[in-house]
């Protein structure tokens, strides 16, 4: 495994020399230590991202064909899928979540290479013309590379988010430089050896590891990058906005929640209990979008909770290689196992009730695992309630009525998604239009296409990715107006014509 940044097509040394370990969360143990940067080490990626953004000729990027980068693209996802047993493998021992799981995300990343290789061919001649109340001019609308872009990409799905943001990024025709979690860096390293591998022109893809003052915020304020892409914490996206502020970079953030699942009488119980589990304890509850707030109607309450219970003791948490095949995984880091078991005490100390899980499994000895955790008797004022714990820790509040699920549901500082499970269409479609937040899931949790936009509002985010939404996160939008009347001295503003 490769210490090193990959800056302008090279392996290199960071400037200082820094190193950072990379911790199993399964068995606590060192995987392999990689480069910690600098602030050096990002000036010296931002001088090849633009580089090479600005290079003219036959290795030009920025305005190469949206064809030519499209080959590069599907090579990548190929790559991806050559490599997704050990893709999936290295992923699932970094970031704790179980192997199976870590392989369908290596799906979803070879997918969204290959969409974007697509769509990038869309941009071959775009022009959108215009309609004018005045025939003496014509306009249209053209497309170009917002240029020199940071991604900086959390740690619950390293590979995945790295993808979400390179790909448009790529096909759009801006030089890139990824800055992977800390936590998290191996699936990184894997990307920037296939991209190497297929030959993408130098400086385009640069990869710098290190944490967030070394690396996340010199990039962020550095003024020769044009954008910013993030995401993670609510408190950090504030700080990427505030270091991009200074140069009036175009940021997009995408960032918390603290999403609403509700139930209403008529739904089934099995089915909403398969998708409560799956919208809360998927990724082992790490996911910015996680339902994690339950609302069910009073007269179906008892037998989900039930239900609910009995199937969440049946899931089993492990060491994402063993052979039981875990549902869950450990935690990413000592300190946010830490984090989510003082949730859980918080929760108890005001007054809600542990339905089951709440603490560490007792067959597991080491690593940074907590059983599925549900909440009864909570209210709205309570903090697990409020916050966004990113664990595998349920709420749950009851109502009675569609306005009262409605007004609980929108009370919060988040908007990312939400989701509602009822046999009734018609209230289904009432609930996801009266719904304050990007996503809303019916009769589902957590469904994600890279066709479909995705963030959120209010304190998830700015902006959208996947889909043509992503795409345009990384393109400017040029007017080009022409006067057409061929007559000279037609204008006649200032010289008046005498003829």
């Amino acid at each position: 495994m490769s210490l090193k940044h990959f800056i302008d097509g090279e392996w290199v040394t960071p400037v200082r020399g820094g190193k950072m370990p990379v911790i199993n969360p399964s068995t606590e143990e060192i995987i392999c230590e990689v480069a910690a940067g600098s602030t050096e080490d990002v000036d010296k990626a931002v001088i090849a991202a633009r580089r090479a953004f600005d290079r003219t000729g036959n290795s030009a990027w920025s305005t190469s064909t949206g064809d030519d980068r499209a080959q590069y693209l599907k090579a990548i996802s190929q790559k991806i899928v050559e490599k997704k047993e050990l893709l999936g493998k290295l992923e699932a021992q970094d970031c704790g979540k179980p192997h199976r799981e870590a392989l369908w995300d290596m799906d979803d990343v070879a997918g969204c290479f290959a969409y974007y290789a697509d769509l990038a061919k869309t941009l071959d001649g775009f022009s959108s013309p215009i309609a004018l109340p005045d025939d003496r001019f014509k306009s249209s609308v053209q497309k170009f590379p917002t240029g020199v872009v940071a991604l900086i990409v959390p740690w619950n799905y390293p590979l995945l988010m790295a993808a979400w943001k390179v790909a448009p990024a790529l096909a759009a025709g801006c030089t890139v430089i990824l800055k992977p979690s800390e936590v998290t860096p191996l699936t990184a390293i894997e990307l920037a050896k296939i991209i190497e591998e297929v030959g993408l022109p130098k400086g385009v893809f640069n990869l710098l590891l290190g944490d967030g003052p070394g690396v996340g915020s010199p990039l962020s304020s550095h003024p020769d990058v044009d954008k910013v892409a993030f995401t993670g914490s609510v408190p950090t996206g504030a700080r990427v906005m505030q270091a991009a502020s200074p140069t009036i970079k175009t940021v997009t953030l995408e960032l918390g929640g603290k999403s609403p699942f509700i139930i209403f009488d008529d739904a089934d119980v099995i089915e909403a209990v398969e998708w409560i589990m799956f919208g809360v304890f998927w990724t082992n509850g790490q996911i910015c979008s996680s339902t994690s707030r339950l609302l069910i109607q009073d007269g179906i309450a008892p037998k989900v909770l039930q239900r609910l219970k009995e199937e969440a003791e049946k899931i089993y948490v492990g060491d994402v290689f063993s052979p039981q095949d875990p549902s869950m995984g450990p935690l990413v880091s000592r300190s946010q196992l830490e984090k989510v078991l003082r949730y859980v005490e918080l929760g108890k100390k005001e007054g809600a009730q542990v339905l089951t899980g709440g603490k560490r499994p007792p067959h597991c000895k080491k690593g940074y695992f907590v059983e599925p955790t549900v909440f009864v008797n909570v209210t709205p004022n309570m903090t697990i309630w409020k916050e966004e714990i990113f664990g595998p820790v349920l709420s749950v509040m009851t109502f009675k009525s569609e306005e009262e699920a409605i007004r609980l549901a929108n009370d919060s500082l988040f908007g990312l998604g939400a989701a509602v499970m009822s046999k009734d269409d018609a209230r289904c479609q009432r609930i996801a239009k009266a719904m304050r937040s990007g996503m809303v899931w019916i009769n589902c949790s957590q469904p994600c296409f890279v066709q479909c936009p995705w963030g959120g509002i209010k304190r998830s985010g700015v902006g959208r990715e996947l889909g043509e939404w992503g795409l345009n996160n990384y393109l400017e939008t040029k007017q080009v107006t022409e006067y057409v009347v061929k007559k000279s001295g037609e204008w006649g503003w200032f010289i008046k014509s005498k003829l």
